[in-house]
Order: structure tokens, then sequence, then C-alpha cells
């Protein structure tokens, strides 16, 4: 008589902290916690991951969720917002009705569903001042939009800050804005340890090391990635961010007149 083996779909939908940036294996190829997470649990596990650098909140609701209610996930991790807050005209309102419809659906189905918070990437950052105060609100208001969609909704939620060490250099990708494979990592055993806690079938992934980037290595990927990609969101929030800091920096002068 064949024995029938427990059986897991693990699903992902999201942007490139989603996708696996700062993670990749010899190939190239994108890893990521995903990748790490979908290799501890004690069922056999089928991982697919739908997400897509750049993605918006409006594409995963819209695009990626269909594709991921057909593999019909018994846990699915939905991680963005980080381009809506990048985008000018950022909208917390609009966020808030993405993430939920997503949630929703997939509750609907039967799926658990993970959500990961912003780090704080005024901790890693060299900016202005200035910048730092418009970043910080941004990210800010992020994170409460997920803190008000895991209030209404059964998800499972993973405060980023609240890592111990989360914010250490070794912890992150060149661009300081993804996790680097130890980031990646730490990412996963905090999932996974929320899902053990929730009663899934599952162990606690392990720290691998991975090779330190060279230098080299490291000025190409600024070439060929991180710089097209620093002058195209520049392009589009550099606007609303000069405005966003005259407006603080009005605040600023304004708050100091009033004393």
């Amino acid at each position: 008589m064949s024995v029938i083996t427990p059986s897991l779909t693990f699903t992902v939908i999201g942007d490139s902290a989603a996708f696996g940036t700062g993670d990749f294996d010899e190939d190239g190829n994108p890893r990521g916690w995903g990748y790490y997470l979908s290799q501890v649990f004690k069922d056999h596990t089928s991982y697919f991951n739908y997400s897509r650098p750049g993605a918006k909140s409006s594409e995963v609701r819209e695009v990626q969720l269909a594709k991921a209610l057909e593999s019909e996930p018994d846990i699915c991790a939905v991680i963005c917002g980080g381009n809506d807050m990048l985008r000018n005209g950022f909208s917390p309102e609009e966020l808030h009705t993405n993430l939920l419809q997503t949630c929703d659906s997939l509750l609907s189905r039967g799926s658990e569903v993970l959500m990961v918070q912003l780090h704080d990437p005024n901790q890693l950052l060299r900016v202005p001042r200035l910048l730092k105060r418009v970043i910080r609100r941004r990210v800010d208001a992020v994170n409460a939009v997920y803190e008000q969609v895991a209030q209404e909704c059964d998800v499972v939620l993973i405060r980023t800050r609240n890592i111990p060490n989360v914010h250490d250099l070794r912890n992150w990708h060149i661009d300081r804005m993804h996790p680097g494979p130890f980031g990646h990592q730490l990412l996963a055993r905090e999932m996974a340890q929320e899902l053990k806690v929730r009663g899934w079938a599952i162990d606690l992934p392990e720290a691998v090391a991975r090779d330190i980037q060279s230098r080299r290595t490291k000025i190409l990927w600024l070439m060929k990635t991180g710089t097209p990609w620093f002058l195209k969101r520049s392009v589009d929030l550099l606007p609303a961010a000069l405005i966003l800091m005259a407006w603080e920096l009005c605040k600023i002068i304004r708050t100091v007149f009033s004393k």
C-alpha cells in the first residue's frame, strides 16, 4: 500500500523584497527568504514565487493575486508597499485598499497570510536630515497600513524593526534597501518562528555562510542595476521629495517662531 506524503503549497507575491533581491545563487537566480522558508517545512512543499521587482500594490492585487490563487496556497506571503512609497502621489489609502482586498481574497480561500513591515532605511542610508524626515514619514505610513490590515484580518505580521540587530550592515545588500543573504535568512527565521506558533510543522532555518561580494562585484552591481534604478526613481520621486522637504522646513520654521 502506498504512503500518502503530506504536502503544502507556499506562495509569494509582491515586489523586489519578495523576489529575493540582494541574495542570488551562483547563476544569478534570486534566492531570498522565500526560498529559505520553503526548505524548512516538514511536509513536502511546492513553492511558487510570482513577485516582481518594481511591483506596486495595485499590480499585486490585480495581476499576481490571481496567479497565487490558482496555486491554491496553504500559506501566501504578501510583501509590497516599498514601491508605492517611492512614487510621486503615494496614497496610504490606496495601499490599504489593495492590501486589504488581497488578504481578504487569500483568507477566504483558507490561506495563511504572511506580511512584513518595512525596516528603517534611515538607520542605513547617509542622506540629508531633511530627507530622512520625509523618508521616515513615508515608511511609517506604509507600516501603519500594515498594522491596520493586521488588525482587520487574521494575518501573520513580521514587525521588522523589532528583530534584534536587524539594522546591522552585515544583514543588508549594498543598496541598503534590500536584505543581503544573512538578512534574508534572518527574515526567514522570524517567519518560521511565527508559523510554528500558529501550528505549522516547520523547522527554523539555520544561518548559512555566503561568499562576501568583492568590491568589483559591488561596483558592477551599482553600474548595472543600482544607478539606473536610482535615476528612474529620482525622476518620479524627486519632485515630490523636494516639495515634501520644503513643507518639512516650513513646519520647522513655524515651530521655532511659535515658541
